[in-house]
Parts: C-alpha cells; sequence; structure tokens
C-alpha cells in the first residue's frame, strides 16, 4: 500500500494563481521547479508553470534538465553555477547540448573563469551571471563583475553574439541582511530591497554602454522578495526588468491544499512488555501497534538542521534531542487528532507507531495523515482532486 499525497487541485491552483498575479503586477514571474519538484512532482509543476503562462521557469541543477525539457516548452535556467572543471557536470552538460531543444537553456554563470570558458568555446551561450549577494555562497563580486565584462575577449564574445548574456542574477538571504547600508533615499526599503536596487544601478549602468544586447542584458533577477518589497525595488528602478523566481511560497503557500498521508498496514493490540521491531523495544501499557505506509525512502525520519534562532526553539530542540537520546522520538503521522510516537525508527518503506490504550484503533487500508518536509518527500503518488471553491 501507498504513501500518497493528496492535492486539492481546485484550492492549489486558486494560490498560484493570487501568487502569479500579485507578482507581475511588478516583475515577471520564473516559477522554480527543482529538486523534487517540492514534492508534488517536476512535470506536474512544469504543466502548471504553463498554465500560468510562465514563458521561463528554474530548475536547480544540469541533471535535471532533461525531464524538464521534455515536458516544458519554454526557456529553462539553470540555477547552480556552470563549472567546466566539475567532470560529471561537464558531461551532462555535453549530453544536453546535443539536443536540438538546447537554446531553450540558460546558464548561470558565477565565476570569471566560467565566463571566460564559454566564451572561448563555439556556438552561442545563453548566460545569467550571478552577483555575489549578502548570502555569499556563489557570484562575482563588484570589482569582479567589472573587470571581466571589461576584458576584450568578453566584450567581443558578447558583441558577436556567442555570448548572449540574459541578464543579473541575484540569490538572497531569506532574513534581511545585516550588513547592508542605507542609501540616501532607501531609508525606508528593507535592506534586502536595498541590496537589490545597489546591483541594480551598477549592473544597469554597466550594460547602458554596451554596443548590442544592452536591452536585454538589462534584466535584474531576484529571490526572496516579498510583495511589498518587489514593489518598492521596481518603484525606484523604473526602465529595468525584474524577474522574481519563487518556489517554496508558490508551489507550497497554501499548505492545506497538500495532505500527506500513508496507509494503515497492519494494526496489532499487545499486551504489557511485548518487544517490537528491529530494536526489539517495548512500548506503553495495553498498547497498539500500527504499522503505516511511509519510510526513510519516502524521506520520513529524515531532517535537516533547525535554524534555531530564538529562546523557545532552542528549548524545543533540546528537548526533542534528549528524548531521542532515550529511544523515544515523534512520528510525523497524526492518528484521531494527535501526534504519536514512533516504535522505533522508520524502515525504508514503513513504519511502525504506537496507540495507547483507550484510543480509536485503525483499520488496515485506513489513511494517518503526516506533517511533512515536502522538499525531501517522495511520494509513491499524487492523488489529484478537485475541491468546489
Amino acid at each position: 500500500m501507498s504513501f500518497t499525497l493528496q492535492l486539492d487541485t481546485g484550492a492549489w491552483r486558486r494560490h498560484l494563481e493570487s501568487v502569479a498575479a500579485a507578482t507581475s503586477a511588478q516583475a515577471r514571474l520564473i516559477p522554480v521547479v527543482k529538486g523534487n519538484g517540492y514534492g508534488v512532482g517536476q512535470s506536474l509543476l512544469a504543466r502548471e508553470a504553463t498554465r500560468l503562462g510562465s514563458g521561463c521557469i528554474a530548475v536547480g541543477t544540469i541533471y535535471e534538465l532533461d525531464g524538464i525539457l521534455d515536458s516544458y516548452a519554454g526557456d529553462v535556467v539553470v540555477l547552480e553555477p556552470f563549472e567546466p572543471r566539475d567532470a560529471s557536470a561537464e558531461r551532462a552538460w555535453s549530453r544536453v547540448l546535443e539536443r536540438t531543444d538546447s537554446a531553450r537553456v540558460i546558464r548561470t554563470v558565477s565565476r570569471p573563469s566560467s565566463l571566460f570558458a564559454l566564451s572561448a568555446g563555439g556556438g552561442v551561450s545563453r548566460v545569467l551571471i550571478e552577483a555575489r549577494s549578502s548570502m555569499h555562497r556563489f557570484g562575482m563580486d563588484e570589482r569582479e563583475l567589472l573587470a571581466t565584462l571589461a576584458d576584450t575577449s568578453i566584450r567581443s564574445a558578447i558583441h558577436e553574439g556567442r555570448l548572449a548574456i540574459e541578464g543579473l542574477t541575484l540569490h538572497l538571504p531569506m532574513t534581511q541582511p545585516a550588513d547592508e547600508e542605507t542609501g540616501r533615499g532607501a531609508v525606508s526599503m528593507s535592506p534586502r530591497a536595498r541590496e537589490v536596487c545597489r546591483w541594480a544601478g551598477l549592473w544597469s549602468a554597466e550594460v547602458s554602454g554596451w554596443t548590442a544586447q544592452s536591452a536585454t542584458a538589462a534584466a535584474i533577477w531576484t529571490s526572496h522578495l516579498s510583495d511589498d518589497e518587489l514593489a518598492s525595488v521596481a518603484a525606484a528602478t523604473p526602465g529595468i526588468e525584474l524577474r522574481s523566481r519563487i518556489g517554496t511560497r508558490l508551489w507550497l503557500g497554501d499548505r492545506s491544499a497538500l495532505t500527506a498521508q500513508g496507509t494503515v498496514l497492519a494494526v496489532h493490540p499487545l499486551p504489557a512488555r511485548t518487544r517490537v521491531g528491529y530494536r526489539q523495544r517495548t512500548g506503553p501499557k495495553d498498547g497498539t501497534l500500527v504499522v503505516v505506509s511511509g519510510g526513510t525512502g519516502h524521506g520520513i525520519g529524515l531532517s535537516a538542521p533547525s535554524p534555531v534562532a530564538s529562546a523557545r526553539q532552542r528549548v524545543v530542540a533540546a528537548g526533542t534531542g534528549a528524548l531521542e537520546s532515550a529511544g523515544r522520538a515523534m512520528s510525523p503521522f497524526t492518528w484521531a487528532g494527535r501526534q504519536r510516537w514512533f516504535a522505533e525508527p522508520p524502515h525504508q518503506h514503513h513504519s511502525m507507531i504506537w496507540l495507547p490504550r483507550g484510543c480509536v484503533i485503525p483499520a488496515v487500508g485506513d489513511q494517518v495523515t503526516a506533517d511533512v518536509r515536502f522538499t525531501t518527500t517522495r511520494f509513491d503518488e499524487v492523488l489529484e482532486i478537485d475541491s468546489p471553491e
């Protein structure tokens, strides 16, 4: 039996359209369709991006391209920066470039050396140049960027069309950058919006002097800006086309439309002190052991480090760690209105959970909801239902 995602298509699409409308008032929406497709699946998200009228989407890596190019007809940006010294990725790029539709692919370039390598190659390379934002993950700083674009070989490649520059891209932090200074006239802006405006001013001044591509290259691509921040950037940068990449807020912004469910596979009422599972642990007195579909192969029990920022989060993290060190771990499964304890760590495809004495007992085939991290969860099936408005 299956671990499934029930998708309320009507409610979900109403949310997608709301985000698209709010974004499109200030910028061009670039849906992000990366990784596991936010739990929903890349092909389904590509289909929805088409329905929203998006002419460009973004994927995470070169390895996600083949399936997306087959299911989506628009342009596709690869967010992970192109690096010719990565031998495996270079082989993947060679395979993609053999496709007849490879002209739809846009590379992200974050190093001068990568841009020089593309300029020396044959054919036309569509390129987004990544600036080093306050995230400090990838990208060129201001000095590197201006020096690279001033190089005669790069200038020639741009003028001759061998490098087709699609704009400057910024990957911004989810919290406000601490070191962004307040400039004149930007007091009312958030630090994140000020950072975008600063880069937009530098980029606009640079491309305005180009003899070729100055119009298409002038675009600024951003991420993690709220609607208000996007509006403030748009007002401060008239004449610059903004493109806003949105993933989590678009696809997972209405969690009520997405329900993860495990199927009850077995139910075992057990006497006290009965040992169960691989590790032969005991459970509650006169408890019931329930086996549910959904295990580590689906992403159950796998978690990323918690970004503990507040005192409460630190207390919760410490308490969770103490319980786990004592052999107790809360499962993501909810039954009869309460989250239930694992009997032991989840297996590859199944989980074993305890229900206490007096609890309503499910039957084999019943569905048990689960609170999951969608970006790390793989469902056996996505079940689309359409609720009325």
